[in-house]
């Protein structure tokens, strides 16, 4: 690097300084001939600077590869296995988290590589599956799913058991994102060591689930966790599906929305195997009380689910952690009512053939709109029918013909 000569010369700045007192009408003192004489000639001072300024930068500016990292530098993480490999499997049911994360990432991914792993990998650890108590819990938003939730892992953790969690969250119809934020409202649970929470977003899924929800309780369990809690988004009366795939389904009412014509409805109310009524605490206590009288009358209208089950409802409250040890009570008798009557086997093989029936009719519309003309010619039928020229049935029947012509063509 080139170095600066050094002289008496004062620097530029000085200069400037002297200059400005003259226009401020100060006096400055007269040099003698020789420093004028020296002063003249600013050229070695100006080169000096340009050297050492393209020098400066030129060291600045050396590629990243001539960078020279410290010898002492931490040894890289070791490479991740691929998608399915029988180190996976072992990982995930030596308890390894990582490990768990990566299978459910593969299970719930849509490219085509991966659902052939993420096959594999569920067939390897199935006999190490089904040995949890499998819980829905679903409600209205605002009810306080996560903080009962969060309450109950707690507790359960307490008692010596291995929490999972699958919380859904709503996916955006614009940008098809979700929040992601259950792990957030669940901060405690979440350091606990013997929980798992994982948030997967909704996608567009109905039910109230995401699309591979049901695949993904296999993983939870085979990794040893003896009590998986699904929460679902929490959209209303529409979320069905996750009773298909859990052994109790919780319902979460919010007090003051517990009037008959709420019980009588034909929908999420009759697949509840219990009610709770959250926030039963300070002000809302009372309505609390009130809410759980008129829907225990409102269930009396409804046929029982199970035979020789009644429905409890129950008050609760995720901020004083009145009423949950209660909740976890009635969930596990109804759990020994279906294990000792042989319906919990019963149930669990009902809801695997309706799940190989939705794979089945998800994978059949996807190998039909893959086929040539097939997704264009749907998007001119639905056309067709938002600009008001075909009626929808006439739509849809176009369309199946055009289906019909492609089966037969084999």
């Amino acid at each position: 690097m080139a170095t600066i000569l050094q002289t008496d010369l004062p620097c530029p700045w000085e200069a400037m300084t002297s200059a400005t007192k003259k226009t401020q009408g100060e006096e400055v003192p007269r040099e003698s001939k020789g420093q004028t004489e020296d002063r003249g000639d600013w050229s070695l001072l100006l080169a000096g600077i340009d050297s050492f300024s393209d020098d400066f930068m030129a060291d600045r500016m050396q590629p990243m590869e001539q960078v020279r990292l410290p010898t002492s530098a931490p040894p890289a993480a070791p490479a991740a296995p691929p998608p399915h490999s029988p180190a996976l499997a072992a990982a995930l049911r030596a308890g390894d988290r990582a490990a768990l994360g990566r299978a459910i990432t593969l299970v719930e991914s849509t490219l085509p590589e991966h659902r052939v792993a993420a096959e594999e990998l569920l067939a390897a650890l199935l006999p190490h599956a089904g040995g949890a108590i499998r819980v829905g819990i679903t409600g209205v938003p605002g009810v306080g799913k996560s903080s009962l939730i969060e309450r109950l892992g707690l507790m359960l953790v307490e008692k010596g058991h291995r929490v999972a969690v699958l919380a859904v969250d709503p996916s955006s119809e614009l940008s098809g994102g979700s929040i992601l934020g259950d792990k957030t409202r669940m901060a405690e649970l979440a350091r606990r060591p013997e929980a798992f929470i994982r948030p997967s977003p909704a996608g567009g899924a109905l039910g109230g689930v995401a699309g591979r929800t049901r695949d993904c309780i296999p993983l939870l369990e085979a990794a040893g966790h003896d009590v998986v809690l699904v929460e679902t988004v929490g959209v209303g009366q529409s979320e069905t599906l996750v009773a298909g795939m859990v052994d109790s389904f919780l319902l979460l009412v919010l007090p003051g929305a517990g009037d008959e014509l709420q019980g009588v409805k034909r929908g999420i109310m009759e697949l509840a195997d219990v009610v709770a009524v959250t926030k039963a605490d300070g002000d809302n206590l009372a309505r609390a009380q009130l809410a759980r009288a008129q829907l225990q009358a409102a269930l009396h209208l409804l046929s029982p689910r199970l035979a020789g089950w009644t429905v409890p409802v129950l008050g609760c409250s995720a901020l004083t952690g009145e009423g949950v040890e209660a909740l976890w009570e009635a969930l596990l008798a109804h759990h020994r009512l279906l294990t000792t009557s042989g319906l919990l086997q019963v149930a669990r093989r009902r809801q695997d053939r309706a799940w190989f029936e939705s794979l089945v009719a998800e994978g059949l519309r996807a190998r039909l709109l893959d086929k040539p003309g097939v997704a264009g010619r749907l998007a001119e039928e639905a056309e067709a029918v938002a600009a008001g020229r075909r009626s929808p049935q006439a739509a849809a029947r176009q369309f199946l013909t055009l289906i019909d012509a492609i089966t037969d063509g084999g």
